[in-house]
C-alpha cells in the first residue's frame, strides 16, 4: 500500500474514535482496538462505550425527537439531501476509510458509499409521498381517516459486511421520516460509522437526531436497547441466535422490530 493510502491521509473529522451523543464526540471509561484485516495494522484505539452512555444516548434521541419529528417534511428533506451531498463530496476518503478498515477494494467501498447517498435521496423523495388515506363509515355522523407517524427514538444494530448501507439504510429512512436514533455499529468497523455521524453533523442534522455508541461489549449496550421505554423500534441486522435474544428482551416493552437474520455468503479466494 502506498504512502497516501493510509490512516493518516484521511481527513481527521472521518476518522473519529469516539462516540457521539447529543451532537457531542465523548468517550467511554476504556477503549478496544481496530486494525486492518488485510495485514493486522493498528488503525485507530476507538472509545468502549456501555449501558451509562446508551442511556444517555437514549435521553439525548428521546429529547431532540420531539422537535425533529415537528419539522416539516420539507426542512427534514432539505438535510437529507445535504448529507447525501457530503458523503458524495467525501466518496474518495470514505472509500478509502472503508478498505482499510473492512477491507474491500477501493471501486467498490466507494461504490457502495454511493450507493448509501442515493438511498438517503430516495428516502428524501418517497418523505414526500407519505401519505393518509380516508376510508368508508358505517356512520353518518363519522369519517375515518389514517395519518401517518414517526414511531419515535429507533435503536439500530448493524453488521460490519456492509459498513456504510447497513448504516444508511436504518438510519436514513428512520431520520426521514421524523424519528431519532441511537445507532450501535460493528466492533470491527466504528470508524465507517463515525465518519457517517461526521457527515450528518456537516450537513446541519440536529444534535440528538443521530447518537452513535461504538463498544466491543455489545450485550451491555443491547440490554438498554432493548429494554428502555423511550425506544419504540429496534433494527437488527445479524445472526439468527442475537436476532432471537433482542426480539426476546425486547417484547415486554412491546416494540416494533425489524430483523434480518443469518444468511450465507460463500466465495472463492484465489492465491
Amino acid at each position: 500500500m502506498s504512502e497516501n493510502m493510509t490512516i493518516e491521509s484521511i481527513p481527521a473529522a472521518l476518522r473519529n474514535t469516539n462516540g457521539l451523543i447529543n451532537g457531542l464526540w465523548v468517550s467511554g471509561k476504556s477503549s478496544f482496538p481496530d486494525y486492518n484485516p488485510a495485514n493486522g495494522d493498528l488503525l485507530a484505539e476507538i472509545t468502549a462505550m456501555g449501558a451509562e452512555e446508551t442511556v444517555e444516548a437514549v435521553a439525548a434521541a428521546d429529547q431532540a425527537f420531539r422537535s425533529w419529528s415537528k419539522l416539516t417534511v420539507a426542512a427534514r428533506v432539505a438535510a437529507i439531501y445535504r448529507w447525501a451531498q457530503e458523503i458524495r463530496n467525501h466518496s474518495e476518503s470514505l472509500a478509502l476509510l472503508m478498505t482499510l478498515e473492512q477491507g474491500k477494494p477501493l471501486a467498490e467501498a466507494e461504490g457502495e458509499w454511493l450507493h448509501g447517498a442515493r438511498c438517503l435521496e430516495w428516502y428524501a423523495e418517497e418523505a414526500q409521498r407519505v401519505h393518509g388515506s380516508t376510508l368508508p363509515s358505517n356512520q353518518e355522523n363519522q369519517r375515518n381517516l389514517t395519518i401517518s407517524q414517526p414511531v419515535g427514538v429507533m435503536a439500530a444494530v448493524t453488521p460490519w459486511n456492509f459498513p456504510a448501507v447497513s448504516i444508511l439504510v436504518k438510519c436514513g429512512a428512520a431520520i426521514t421520516a421524523g424519528c431519532t436514533v441511537v445507532l450501535k455499529p460493528s466492533e470491527e468497523t466504528p470508524l465507517c460509522a463515525s465518519a457517517i455521524a461526521e457527515l450528518a453533523l456537516a450537513a446541519s442534522i440536529p444534535a440528538g437526531v443521530l447518537n452513535v455508541i461504538p463498544a466491543n461489549d455489545p450485550a451491555s449496550v443491547g440490554d438498554v436497547l432493548t429494554q428502555d421505554p423511550r425506544v419504540k423500534m429496534l433494527s437488527f441486522t445479524g445472526s439468527t441466535a442475537v436476532g432471537r435474544l433482542l426480539n426476546t428482551q425486547a417484547a415486554p416493552t412491546i416494540k416494533k422490530v425489524a430483523m434480518e437474520l443469518g444468511g450465507n455468503a460463500p466465495f472463492i479466494v484465489f492465491e
